[in-house]
């Protein structure tokens, strides 16, 4: 991948992996969702060695830790929830005792293991549950093939520790080698140096040189084949969906350039996407060197392709500075909405940016309306405590994380504010940042006692405070706008066919719809149908929006078309907002009680927890 010559101090920073001091947690604030104690032993490397059993459902091996004792105490604690530890040994292989306390709902067990104040390493043998959480493992029908099993994890936020022993905070960060067996006729592929030819004898060797977090332990097994499409970057799918996803993703090396251009340079070597099956809970998970994402972004026009760019500036924000705790998620996922967006506006125009933005502060807006905007969740500073981090994935972390970095470039200009970005990023390369340390950061490198600028920037109110501040970006789109007189112009009469639709992409369908009425009658349903064929749309976006409206005006026409969305589909972000208008009458919760008693066990535990809360169903766990 070509580098760019921004500065030879950025160079050396990133470029190679940093000495040991900097693998560890760099923060002192206590993670509430983890045992672990790093500031009296830590991880400072993990060996894996496992094997990938389908018939059990488990991924049975040993996990190799190389500590740092850092006050020579007799102990140290790991995560662990649901694993069958077999035996713990330290150094050259001498038995040790360990101790396992009774689980903690959602953060499972701690695991204290005695050490000795010279002990170098860990090695635990343990085997997963079948009901990992972090785990799915797919039957061959619910692949695209057809044929073969598909097995991939998800670990944020804390479900690392349902298929590894290990400290499973975002503040601590390890280097990893792993060897994995699996069955012969399939590929397994980790965040990790991967190597894209396929094991005579599946069995697979990785290494990840740079640090990462623990949620960032990825794996995926199946029916694989890969596909370059430059010089550091290509993609992996299963044979039936290869083409597909490497038309879609045509420019990812552009993508990868202009992130460059903006902050720095790429840390992490290659830059792969994996395209998964449909039941992956996410749009994509930022997995180092390969993302995980959805097959609900192949959309045949290359509209839904910011998804790969947001994944993309997650190797800056997030995966390179990591938020120290999950009540800093706003670190991760605000930066990186900020990034995604800028990316998108150097390769596709501000215009199509503008699009993106738009759409994403109607979304915010009707977050904050649902929560209420005095409620705490509103906060970017999430209170967490006592909760599965999962419960701050929201619009409030991407996008009130994103509209306040908005605002301010809006308010001091964005040739200072990238200046900004990129010293932030240099800076804290390999490290975790915490939002008192962030607004420290903040006050230091670019307020810097200026009182005018404070005030105007108002970060407490933003980061500390409820709702929307006043200084929210005021986003305009002219594309949008001429989605939205479309809809106008059809709520006041006009022929559905009539509509000056030409040279729509998804984003304008999409505001199209929001801009409906709530409830529009079996007539104007089935009109718009005629025109546009919503119902049989192969759009993710679109359905999702569609199959709302369908609901709410009872145009049973769409239901044999919803069922088979739901049936099939495995995102989240599609599923929540169905399942809860669907819950909305009496009618509509049997009828998705019914769909959903089929649908369940082809979702990963990340959409059918939510779903399980939306139709009252905690039982079914």
């Amino acid at each position: 991948m070509k580098k760019l010559l921004l500065s030879v101090l950025l160079l050396s920073a990133l470029s190679c992996t940093p000495p040991a001091k900097e693998t560890t947690a760099t923060m002192k604030t206590t993670d509430i969702h983890s045992f672990a104690q790093p500031e009296e032993a830590v991880i400072k490397h993990l060996s894996l060695d496992l094997v990938v059993d389908f018939t059990s459902k488990t991924i049975s091996g040993t996990a190799i830790l190389d500590i740092e004792n850092k006050t020579g105490g007799g102990s140290i604690i790991l995560d662990s929830r649901d694993l069958n530890i077999k035996s713990v040994k330290l150094d050259a292989g001498v038995d040790t005792t360990f101790k396992l306390d009774a689980p903690v709902e959602f953060l499972g067990s701690k695991l204290t293991i005695p050490i000795k104040p010279d002990t170098k390493k860990v090695t635990i043998t343990y085997a997963t549950s079948p009901s990992a959480a972090a785990l799915q493992w797919l039957a061959p029908s619910q692949t695209a093939g057809g044929k073969l099993p598909f097995l991939f994890t998800q670990s944020q936020a804390i479900l690392a520790r349902t298929w590894i022993p290990l400290q499973d905070s975002p503040g601590i960060k390890f280097t990893y080698d792993a060897t994995i067996k699996c069955p012969a006729e399939l590929v397994a592929v980790m965040s990790a140096e991967n190597n894209p030819e396929k094991s005579p004898d599946g069995i697979y060797h990785f290494k990840m040189p740079q640090p990462i977090p623990s949620y960032l332990m990825a794996l995926a097994v199946g029916d694989i084949k890969f596909h370059s499409l430059g010089t550091n970057c290509g993609v992996y799918a299963e044979p039936s969906m290869l083409d597909k996803s490497t038309w879609e993703f045509a420019d990812l090396e552009k993508m990868i350039t202009s992130a460059e251009e903006l902050y720095g340079p790429y840390a992490w070597g290659r830059y792969d996407v994996l395209v998964l099956p449909p039941s992956f809970p996410f749009g994509g998970m930022e997995n180092p060197r390969i993302t995980f994402a959805t097959p609900t972004i192949i959309a045949g026009d290359r509209s839904l392709v910011a998804l790969v760019a947001h994944e993309l500036a997650h190797s800056w924000s997030g995966n390179l500075v990591t938020n120290a705790t999950w009540n800093d998620f706003w670190l991760n996922e605000g930066f990186t909405v900020y990034f995604e967006t800028r990316i998108m506006e150097k390769i596709y125009g501000k215009d199509y940016a503008d699009m993106l933005t738009l759409l994403s502060l109607g979304e915010l807006k009707e977050t904050v309306h649902a929560m209420g905007d005095t409620s705490r969740d509103t906060h970017l500073f999430l209170d967490l405590e006592g909760r599965d981090p999962d419960d701050g994935v929201s619009d409030i972390a991407y996008e009130k994380g994103r509209f306040f970095l908005t605002s301010i470039e809006y308010a001091i200009g964005r040739e200072r504010w990238d200046a900004f970005i990129n010293k932030y990023f240099s800076t804290y390369a390999f490290k975790s940042m915490d939002t008192k340390s962030f607004l420290e950061y903040l006050e230091k490198e670019l307020i810097k006692g200026d009182e005018t600028l404070r005030n105007k920037i108002n970060a407490n109110a933003w980061i500390y405070g409820p709702g929307l501040p006043a200084s929210c970006p005021d986003i305009k789109s002219t594309e949008l706008e001429k989605a939205g007189k479309a809809a106008a112009d059809f709520k006041s009469g006009s022929d559905a066919k009539s509509l000056n639709t030409s040279g729509w992409t998804t984003h304008h369908w999409v505001y199209f719809l929001r801009n409906l009425n709530d409830s529009l009658d079996n007539k104007k349903m089935a009109e718009l149908d005629a025109a546009f064929k919503f119902t049989d749309s192969g759009n993710s976006e679109i359905q999702c929006e569609w199959y709302q409206h369908a609901i709410a005006s009872k145009y049973s026409v769409a239901y044999p078309a919803l069922e088979k969305f739901l049936m099939s589909v495995g995102r989240r972000k599609f599923l929540k907002p169905i399942y809860t208008e669907l819950a909305k009458t009496p009618d509509g919760l049997a009828m998705a009680k019914e769909i959903y008693k089929k649908a369940r066990p082809g979702y990963h535990a990340v959409s059918y927890q939510t779903i399980d809360g939306i139709l009252n169903l905690k039982s079914m766990n």
